[in-house]
């Protein structure tokens, strides 16, 4: 007899008219009809959807407000408008582990747009004076900066398009244009928070804001206006969101018996520790359990160097190794001892402890976070964009160790995996690698053919000549040229997983 033959089930999509056909409990927790736009937020990927969101949301509920709905900005690819769009703003977003889920509907995004088609439309949202808080999450390639000096790219022709008065196309461009089109309306005083993996990154974006706005072509004053109306409130955040698959939609479909194509998937943990600088309204996130504190920076130098930092060891050395997932890698004996080490000898003496906060637990904690197997986060999916990444997770704890009269050896491992990755482009079973990264070829031309015979040699200095990546007192420290030549001579005579067992000693 023939096999059977699958049968696709056909089903109504999730949006406001189909969303009554969801159990109560469900259902977002607020009328999405209720609510106005009073948040911007700029890069609508699944963090966003799944991090602030939900704090969001929970504040309207928790405090009975209906002013703090969002505009979303699709910074690239119109994907993620597109199914906002069609689905009234709606989504679902499941928090899974192996053992238990849980899913809801969230209601807060009222209006979806994309950045490169409606650029007029996002600086407009901007200068709304219903809007007091503008948000951002577009990773850290999205601010256009130079992450070895922090400094503008000046040169950057995008940068320099936004700056002569084309319609604004980049993060930098659409805040400093917004917040220009808003002086002119008298729309009143903003808050600009990143919620992006940078060291001090509202203070970074302010630096950018300011920069290009003194470049010229903008309004006399407005410079003077943004330091009087306008903060820059640092973040810290942290909940690990992998990319949905086509498993996670069907998951979704079943659960709600509704076809949900923006559907999102993350980790129960949730943390956002947020420095309490505003002068314009806000929502009462601290009521959804965010933190407001005075300073950031202890929170986020303890998740830049200890969560971040790990998470890129076991992305680059288990990408390298044929590893398909962090949690794969972090289940690998030799991997999941390389962190620890990493962590108990290099990043603790680097940090201020906030709070109660106790360091081998919270090492265990983001070790058993990285191990949840529903959470199936690739590690290319890390590795991607490593030069812009580098810095904040990894070089600045290679610079206090050093400043310590520490060796930062195993810091430097995970640099070298970087720059091996991108320069080979397969993993050590010969299978390629597509990692992306904006300096991908200029490390290759520099490091050449790692294959070729003795083409280890001087690689340390070739690499450290990337000015990009690495600031000149570091690439000038001799220092880290031995280490980082001890770390490619352990690559060009060991495969990685064996690298990370030794160096884990």
């Amino acid at each position: 007899m023939p096999e059977p033959t699958a049968v696709a089930v056909s089903r109504p999509l999730l949006d406001l008219s189909s969303c009554a056909r969801l159990p109560p409990a469900i259902r977002p927790a607020i009328d999405p009809a209720s609510l106005t736009v009073g948040i911007v937020h700029l890069g609508a990927g699944a963090f966003h959807r799944a991090h602030q969101v939900v704090y969001s949301e929970k504040a309207s509920e928790l405090a009975g407000q209906t002013q703090w709905g969002i505009c979303a900005v699709s910074e690239r690819s119109p994907t993620a408008t597109d199914l906002l769009r069609a689905q009234d703003g709606l989504y679902s977003l499941r928090l899974a582990t192996a053992d238990r889920s849980s899913i809801q509907v969230l209601g807060s995004v009222r209006v979806a747009l994309h950045a490169q088609s409606q650029a007029d439309a996002v600086v407009e949202q901007i200068a709304d004076p219903a809007v007091s808080v503008v948000t951002l999450t577009v990773t850290e390639k999205g601010y256009r900066h130079d992450p070895a000096t922090r400094r503008l790219a000046i040169r950057d022709l995008e940068i320099c398009a936004d700056r002569d008065g084309r319609a604004p196309r980049t993060v930098v461009g659409q805040v400093a244009r917004g917040l220009e089109a808003r002086r002119r309306r008298d729309a009143g005083p903003l808050a600009v928070c990143s919620l992006d993996n940078l060291t001090g990154n509202g203070t970074l974006v302010r630096q950018l804001v300011d920069e290009l706005v003194a470049q010229g072509g903008f309004d006399d004053g407005l410079a003077d206006w943004i330091a009087e109306s306008v903060t820059f409130p640092c973040s810290m955040v942290d909940r690990i969101v992998p990319a949905t698959t086509a498993a996670d939609l069907e998951v979704a479909a079943e659960s709600l018996g509704l076809e949900d194509k923006a559907a999102v998937v993350a980790e129960p943990f949730t943390q956002w520790v947020l420095e309490d600088d505003f002068r314009s309204p806000r929502p009462r996130w601290e009521r959804a359990g965010a933190e407001l504190v005075a300073d950031v920076a202890p929170y986020e130098t303890l998740k830049l160097r200890v969560l971040n930092g790990s998470h890129s060891a076991l992305a680059y050395l288990g990408a390298l190794g044929g590893i398909a997932t962090i949690a794969e890698a972090a289940a690998h004996p030799g991997l999941g001892a390389f962190v620890r080490s990493f962590v108990d000898e290099e990043v603790a003496p680097t940090l201020e402890l906030p709070g109660a906060v106790e360091l081998g637990s919270y090492r265990d904690s983001v070790l058993e976070r990285f191990a949840n197997p529903v959470l199936r986060h690739r590690c290319t999916q890390v590795a991607s964009d490593g030069s812009q990444k580098l810095g904040p997770r990894l070089l600045g704890t290679v610079r206090d160790v050093l400043d310590a009269g520490g060796s930062p050896r195993r810091a430097l491992v995970v640099v070298a995996a970087w720059a091996r990755v991108l320069a080979r482009g397969r993993d050590d079973l010969g299978r390629p690698l597509e990692v992306p990264d904006p300096l991908a070829d200029h490390v290759r031309r520099r490091l050449g053919d790692l294959d070729a015979p003795g083409a280890y040699r001087g690689a340390a200095e070739r690499l450290l000549g990337v000015s990009e990546v690495f600031p000149a007192d570091l690439a000038g420290d001799d220092r880290v040229r031995v280490l980082l030549a001890d770390a490619f001579a352990a690559f060009e005579n060991a495969p990685a997983l064996e690298v990370a067992t030794a160096f884990a000693r």
